[in-house]
């Protein structure tokens, strides 16, 4: 295909060279008669060159002045260089389209791709977060959960001990007022027992 493309470009521009070879003879040619026609005319008297023979001419057979005054479009190019130009654009479109449009197309299928793996990446990045967090916020809420257990469970021993000592506190004071009971049966029974030996 590479070989096919270089040889029609080859073709083309051995051809428009073909071409422009005797154009540009003819060009010095006529160049050449102009010379030697002005220093003819400049020898024998007559025109200077060949516009000014031309406007004689135009004048002898009656135009008007601004004819012969009319210079020509300094816009529009000579019909070989509209010819050379097109060929050139021709053949430069033709390269463009085989060979950096192709480029281009692929780059832009690149950066197309690289765009949507940035953005996939991206939306797994945020999923990731996403996840990350949720497993955050449900660790808080174990550990919110955890310890209101912890304390649940201090209050309730601390109010088992609470109950624990009151008992064993009860317990002892009503050891304490049996004992002291006793103590007191037996203190009035010596003191009876006393009296009773003084009476008798």
């Amino acid at each position: 295909m590479r070989t096919r493309v270089v040889l029609t470009g080859g073709a083309v521009v051995g051809l428009s060279l073909l071409d422009a070879a005797p154009a540009l003879a003819v060009q010095d040619n006529e160049d050449s008669t102009v010379d030697e026609e002005s220093e003819g005319a400049e020898e024998h008297g007559e025109f200077a060159d060949h516009a000014a023979e031309e406007c004689a001419h135009m004048l002898a057979e009656g135009e008007p002045v601004e004819r012969c005054q009319q210079s020509p479009n300094p816009i529009m190019p000579a019909m070989n260089e509209l010819i050379f130009g097109g060929l050139a654009f021709l053949i430069l479109l033709v390269v463009m389209w085989k060979k950096a449009l192709p480029a281009v197309q692929k780059g832009m299928v690149a950066r197309t791709q690289t765009i949507r793996d940035n953005l996939d990446e991206a939306e797994r990045t945020k999923a990731e977060a996403q996840r990350i967090l949720e497993e955050y916020q449900h660790q808080l809420a174990d550990s919110k959960n955890e310890s209101a257990r912890i304390i649940e469970e201090a209050r309730q021993t601390a109010e088992q001990m609470r109950r624990d000592l009151m008992a064993r506190a009860e317990s002892e004071v009503q050891e304490l007022r049996s004992r002291t009971q006793e103590d007191l049966r037996a203190a009035q029974d010596r003191a009876m027992a006393a009296l009773r030996a003084q009476v008798a």
